[in-house]
C-alpha cells in the first residue's frame, strides 16, 4: 500500500531586499511580488506506511501525464507484489489515459479515499514534515532550486523514516511524585 498525494503550488519567488538607506540617504524601495507567476511546480509524493519509505517527483504542472510517471516511478520502486494507491479522487488519477495506462499495468489498483476527508491519507501528515524540512522559511529563484530541496528533503527523511500508524500515540506514563507507605 502507498498513499499519494500532491502538494502545491511551490512557487519560486525572490523577495525584496530588506528595508534599508540608499549610499544618497534614500529609502530603498522595491516592488512587491505578489503573483504565482508562470513557473509553479507541483511536487508529487507517495508514502509507504509499512517502513515510512517516501517518493516524490517535481512537476511542472499537475495533469495526468505526470500522475501516470510517478506512477511509473512507483511502480519500479516497488518490484515485487501488487501495488494499491491510495489516493484523492483528483480528476487526473481517474482519467480516461490514467485508467488506459492502469490496464497496461494490472500489478497497480487504486483506492480512493471519500471525498472531503483527505486526513485519511497518511500521505498529509507526512507533507508536514516535509514542508518543515524543505520548504520553511527559504525562497527560490527556480523550479530547479525546488527540485533540489525536494530531493535533499526526501532523502534526508528517508534516512530517519520508521513505519507511520495512523492515529495519535499513546501519552508515556506518568511517574508518582510521591509514594506513600502505609504500615501498620
Amino acid at each position: 500500500m502507498i498513499c499519494v498525494d500532491e502538494l502545491g503550488p511551490v512557487i519560486p519567488r525572490t523577495f525584496p531586499p530588506a528595508p534599508a538607506w540608499s549610499p544618497d540617504s534614500h529609502r530603498i524601495k522595491a516592488e512587491l511580488d505578489y503573483s504565482r507567476g508562470p513557473e509553479k511546480t507541483w511536487v508529487y509524493g507517495g508514502l509507504r506506511p509499512s517502513d515510512g519509505q517516501t517518493l516524490t517527483l517535481t512537476a511542472s504542472s499537475r495533469n495526468s501525464v505526470f500522475h501516470q510517471q510517478f506512477l511509473q516511478q512507483v511502480e519500479d520502486a516497488n518490484p515485487d507484489g501488487e501495488i494499491w494507491i491510495v489516493t484523492d479522487n483528483l480528476s487526473s488519477h481517474n482519467s480516461l489515459s490514467t485508467r488506459t495506462w492502469l490496464e497496461d499495468h494490472p500489478r497497480i489498483h487504486q483506492a480512493f479515499i471519500p471525498v472531503g476527508a483527505c486526513w485519511l491519507n497518511l500521505q498529509e501528515g507526512w507533507w508536514r514534515t516535509f514542508r518543515k524540512a524543505a520548504l520553511a522559511g527559504r525562497s527560490f529563484a527556480n523550479p530547479d532550486d525546488i527540485a533540489y530541496a525536494t530531493t535533499l528533503a526526501t532523502s534526508q527523511l528517508n534516512s530517519l523514516a520508521r513505519p507511520w500508524i495512523w492515529g495519535r500515540p499513546a501519552p508515556p506514563p506518568r511517574r508518582l511524585r510521591r509514594r506513600y507507605v502505609h504500615t501498620v
